[in-house]
């Protein structure tokens, strides 16, 4: 099971720009609204893309997707530490507790 992040921890890590922010909606979604530096990265894609995308394997990645009802970050937190990623968490409560609470977002 993947670990998690909190959100303050998570905006504590972005603003220190200590994290890779990964957006596990993709498409529509990310385009409209993101967190800060997120790079979308969908589970159909990982195999291929991670290794571009992703080149440290040691490096501080954190995977969200809509809220904790949305399977994908925890499919594609799971994927990554397969394809060897050591420090892979989730944001389980994702982008909506993020809007929620006020933080900044990014658009496409």
């Amino acid at each position: 099971m993947t670990a998690l992040v909190t959100r303050a921890e998570l905006a504590e890590a972005i603003e220190a720009d200590a994290v890779t922010v990964v957006d596990t909606l993709g498409g529509e979604y990310y385009a409209q609204q993101h967190l800060p530096g997120a790079l979308a990265l969908v589970l159909a894609d990982v195999d291929a893309q991670a290794p571009t995308v992703l080149p440290d394997r040691d490096a501080a990645i954190v995977t969200y997707c809509s809220n904790p009802a949305c399977p994908n970050s925890g499919q594609v937190a799971d994927r990554l530490t397969k394809l060897g990623y050591t420090n892979v968490r989730k944001y389980r409560e994702g982008i909506q507790d993020w809007v929620e609470a006020g933080l900044p977002t990014e658009t496409a």
